[in-house]
C-alpha cells in the first residue's frame, strides 16, 4: 500500500482525475439520476445515491463498504437513518455496487482536506472532484478505520440529511405551504397546521427529480435517537442461519475448481513444470502456467512471481494434482535470505544510519544528551506476521461473449474490477464484481492478486471458474506486516524527569504518525532508515501502528521503571497539557483498579496510543506459572469521539486485542532460504478460545471527531501485555513473539538498559 500522505494522495489523485479545476464543472449534481436503472428495483426510487424508499416506505441505504464482520454496513446505516428521521424498523441496507459513483470520495473532506472548513459553495466541487480521484484511483476501499469517521461523517449523515431535506420540500411543493413548518418524524412528513401527513414514499418521485445539497444541516448530538444506540446488526441472522452468501458458497452452471503454487521464493519464476503425473489423475483438466501479476496505486498496490494452476472437476482433484506436479523454480538470487540475514541487516543499517530521515526534530537532543545525569539504550524488534483470515483468498470469474462476471470478498470492489479488466483485456464497463461477505480482510483482502490468478485461469479454459487458495499458500504468499527493529535511546535527570527522546527504526510505512508519542519531552528526534527486502508487505490490521505500538509503549515503561516511578503516573505527568489522553489513561486506571496488590507471579501492564482517530488505553494483567504465561484480564478503555454504536464499538475492541494478543504470544512468519517457512496452523497459532482472558471494554463519548474502532484495539495489547509480564518477573521483553522466551527466570539488566 503506497503511503497515505495528504501530498501523494493529492498529486496521485491529480494525475488519475485529470487535473484540478474546482468549479461549477465539477459539482456532481444529483448522482442518482446517472445509476438509478442500474440500482433501483421494483417498485424503488432512487432519491439520493446512497437513499433508496419503496412504496412500502422502507428505506434502503446503499453502502459503500464491504463488510467482512466489522459491522460497518449496520453502524453506517444508522448515521443516515438518524439524518434522514427514518423509522428504524422500516430501515434496510444494501451494500453498494462496484461503480466509480461509489468511490471513496469523502476521503477529500474526510482525510484529506482534513480540518479545513470549505464554504458552503465550495463543498460540492471539493466533493466532485474527489469523486474524480476516486473514480482515477479505483478506489472503493474498506480499511483503516475510515468507514464510519469518514464516509458515514461526511457520506451518509450528509446523504440521510440531504434526502430529508429534498423530501420537505417536495411535500412543500404539493402542500403549498412552507418548508419550515414541516416537520419529520418516523419516515413521515406532518404539517400540523392544516393537519397533513404523509410517508416518505409519497414524495419519493418528486423528491429524486431535485439536486440535493452538500452541506445540509446535520443534527447535534443531543438530538440523536439511532446514532449511540446498540441496534441489531442486520447481517447476523443470515450468519447465524447459514444464509449468508461467502465467495466460497458461489456455484455457477459448468464451473470448475481451481488451486495454485506460486514461486515459493518472492518474485521468482517458473524455469520447468513436469505435470505428466498430475494430467493423469482423473478429473484433472488443465494445468495452466501463470505469469507473475502487478498493481500499482495508492491502494492494493503489489508485485508477484510466477504461479502454476491445476484445474479440475472438484478443489480436491485439483489439489491432488497440484501435489503431483514436479516444479523447478527460479529465485532469483534471493535463495539465500532467512529471518537471520534480514534482521543483521536492519542491524546495520540503523547502526549507519545512511540517509536517514527524519519524522519529528524538536530541541537540542544532543546537547540534552551531553548532559544527561542517565541514559538508557534499547532496541526492538518484531517479526514478519500474517493475516490468516479464517476465510482462505478464493474468487470465483465468469467469463462469456466479451463479459466477465467476478464473485469475491474484498474490501476495494471497483479496485478489484479494473484489475480483471487490465488482466483480461476486457473493457472494464463489461466487467461486473459481485463483492460478497468476507471471512475476514485485516487488509489482505484489498490486494487482487488471487483474483487476478480467477481471471486468467478462467479465460484459458473457458468455463467458470471457482479459485480457493489453500491455507498453506495463504499462509506462505501473504503481504506481511514488515518485521521492523527500532532502536531507543532516553536521558533523565537526577530528578528522573524525561529529558530526551531518540529513535530509530528501519522502513517508514503507514500511517505516518505512527512512531510519534503523545508525551511531553522537550528534545525529541524520530526518524527511519530504508532496509528493503524481498519481502512483500502490505496493509495489517492497525499497520504500523501494531509494531511503533508496541516499541514506543514498552520503552516508555523502561524509563519509566528506571526513573523509579510508577508506569502509570509517569505516563499521567507527561500528559498533563493532554487532557483527552490523560482522561482515557485515567479512566483505564480507575477500570482496571490499578493500585490494587496483586499477588506472586502476577502483573499488571498498562499503555496507551492514538490511532485512526481514537485514543485507546489498555490494561494486562497476567498470572506467570513455571514460565508459562496467562493472560488473565484486559480492561481497555477507548475515546473515539462518539459510539455510533457501542456494542460495535465494543466488540470491535475486543476484537482488535484477540487479533494482537495472538500476535504478540504466537505470531512469527520466518523466512528460510527466500521463502516462508510457516504454512498452517500448527507452526502459525491462534489464541484459542481457552486462552482468551475477560475483556472489559468502557466506552467514552468526548464529542470530539469521530474514530474508529475497527484498528485502534490492536496496537496496545501487545505493550501492556509485556509490560504485565515484566511487572510479574523482571523480565523484559524486546521482541515478540513471546513463546520464543523462556519466562522462568528473571534478566538481570545491565546499565545500558536500566
Amino acid at each position: 500500500m503506497g503511503k497515505w500522505t495528504r501530498r501523494t494522495f493529492l498529486t496521485a489523485g491529480v494525475v488519475a482525475g485529470g487535473g484540478l479545476i474546482v468549479g461549477v464543472s465539477l459539482r456532481p449534481g444529483n448522482v442518482a439520476h446517472h445509476i438509478a436503472d442500474t440500482i433501483e428495483g421494483e417498485g424503488e426510487t432512487l432519491v439520493h445515491a446512497f437513499v433508496k424508499i419503496d412504496a412500502d416506505n422502507v428505506v434502503t441505504a446503499m453502502v459503500p463498504h464491504s463488510e467482512m464482520g466489522q459491522g460497518a454496513q449496520t453502524a453506517l446505516t444508522q448515521m443516515l437513518a438518524e439524518e434522514l428521521d427514518a423509522d428504524w424498523n422500516l430501515v434496510r441496507f444494501e451494500e453498494a455496487p462496484a461503480i466509480k459513483e461509489y468511490g471513496s470520495y469523502t476521503a477529500g473532506r474526510g482525510y484529506l482536506f482534513k480540518g479545513i472548513n470549505f464554504p458552503d459553495v465550495v463543498v460540492p466541487s471539493v466533493d466532485g472532484f474527489m469523486m474524480k480521484v476516486a473514480e482515477g484511483l479505483q478506489m472503493q476501499i474498506t480499511g483503516g478505520s475510515m468507514s464510519i469517521r469518514v464516509t458515514g461523517q461526511y457520506g451518509m449523515r450528509v446523504a440521510g440529511a440531504a434526502t430529508r431535506e429534498m423530501l420537505v420540500n417536495a411535500a412543500a411543493d404539493a402542500w403549498v405551504v412552507p418548508a419550515g413548518q414541516i416537520t419529520t418524524e418516523n419516515s413521515r412528513l406532518y404539517h400540523k397546521a392544516s393537519d397533513k401527513e404523509a410517508t416518505y414514499a409519497d414524495f419519493a418521485e418528486a423528491a429524486a427529480s431535485m439536486t440535493p445539497s452538500y452541506t445540509p444541516t446535520l443534527k447535534d448530538s443531543s438530538e440523536f435517537r439511532i446514532i449511540g444506540q446498540s441496534k441489531p446488526r442486520h447481517d447476523i441472522p443470515s450468519k447465524v442461519n447459514g444464509t449468508a452468501m461467502f465467495a466460497m458458497d458461489v456455484r455457477r452452471p459448468g464451473m470448475v475448481y481451481a488451486t495454485v503454487q506460486r514461486s515459493p521464493v518472492f518474485g521468482g519464476r517458473v524455469v520447468s513444470v513436469d505435470d505428466k503425473a498430475a494430467r493423469a489423475i482423473d478429473g484433472v483438466i488443465d494445468v495452466i502456467q501463470l505469469p507473475g501479476s502487478s498493481r500499482s496505486g495508492m491502494v492494493g498496490n503489489f508485485t508477484t512471481g510466477d504461479s502454476v494452476a491445476v484445474v479440475a472437476d472438484s478443489y480436491h482433484t485439483a489439489q491432488q494434482g497440484l501435489k503431483a506436479l514436479r516444479i523447478k523454480w527460479d529465485g532469483k538470487g534471493n535463495e539465500s535470505v532467512s529471518s537471520e540475514s534480514i534482521f543483521e541487516q536492519f542491524d546495520r543499517d540503523i547502526t549507519a544510519g545512511t540517509n536517514r530521515q527524519a519524522d519529528i526534530a524538536e530541541g537540542d537532543v544532543a546537547t540534552v544528551f551531553a548532559s544527561a545525569a542517565r541514559k538508557l539504550e534499547a532496541d526492538y524488534t518484531v517479526p514478519y506476521l500474517a493475516h490468516t483470515c479464517m476465510e482462505p483468498l478464493n474468487a470465483t470469474v465468469e467469463i462469456q461473449e466479451g463479459k466477465a462476471e467476478v464473485w469475491v470478498g474484498c474490501q476495494n470492489p471497483l479496485g478489484f474490477r479494473h484489475a480483471v479488466a487490465e488482466a483480461t483485456g476486457i473493457d472494464v464497463e463489461n466487467v461486473i464484481v459481485h463483492n460478497q461477505l468476507m471471512g475476514g480482510g485485516f487488509g489482505r483482502k484489498a490486494i487482487s492478486d488471487c483474483t487476478i490468478q480467477a481471471a486468467q485461469i478462467a479465460k484459458s479454459v473457458g468455463k467458470p471458474v471457482q479459485l480457493v487458495w489453500s491455507r498453506e499458500e495463504d499462509v506462505r504468499q501473504d503481504f506481511y506486516r514488515p518485521a521492523v527493529q527500532s532502536r531507543f535511546r532516553a536521558a533523565l535527570n537526577d530528578a528522573g524527569d524525561l529529558l530526551a527522546w531518540q529513535n530509530t527504526y528501519v522502513d517508514k510505512h503507514d500511517p505516518l504518525e505512527a512512531p510519534l508519542i503523545p508525551y511531553a519531552v522537550s528534545a525529541k528526534d524520530i526518524g527511519y532508515v530504508s532496509s528493503p527486502t524481498h519481502v512483500p508487505f502490505g496493509a495489517w490490521r492497525s499497520v504500523d501502528h501494531s509494531q511503533h505500538g508496541f516499541f514506543t509503549e514498552s520503552f516508555i515503561d523502561e524509563v519509566a521503571m528506571a526513573a523509579g516511578k510508577d508506569a502509570y503516573e509517569f505516563r499521567a505527568d507527561l500528559l498533563r497539557d493532554k487532557p483527552r489522553h490523560l482522561a482515557v489513561l485515567k479512566k483505564v486506571a480507575y477500570e482496571s483498579n490499578w493500585q490494587r496488590p496483586l499477588g506472586e507471579g502476577r502483573g499488571r501492564g498498562i499503555s496507551l496510543q492514538e490511532s485512526f482517530g481514537s485514543i485507546v488505553a489498555q490494561v494486562v494483567e497476567v498470572t506467570v506459572t513455571n514460565g508459562e504465561v496467562s493472560v488473565d484480564r484486559v480492561v481497555a478503555a477507548i475515546d473515539a469521539g462518539q459510539a455510533v454504536s457501542p456494542d460495535g464499538v465494543k466488540a470491535q475492541i475486543e476484537s482488535g486485542i484477540i487479533y494482537g494478543l495472538t500476535a504478540a504470544l504466537y505470531g512469527e512468519i520466518t523466512i528460510e532460504q527466500g521463502a516462508v517457512a510457516q504454512s498452517n496452523f500448527h507452526d502459525y497459532q491462534a489464541v484459542r478460545m481457552s486462552e482468551a482472558p475477560v475483556i472489559e471494554t468502557h466506552v467514552i463519548n468526548s464529542g470530539e471527531d469521530i474514530g474508529g474502532a475497527g484498528e485502534p484495539g490492536t496496537p496496545g495489547i501487545a505493550p501492556a501485555l509485556t509490560n504485565a509480564i515484566y511487572n510479574a518477573t523482571g523480565t523484559r521483553i524486546r521482541g515478540l513473539p513471546l513463546n520464543r522466551f523462556d519466562l522462568d527466570f528473571r534478566i538481570e539488566e545491565n546499565e545500558s538498559v536500566g
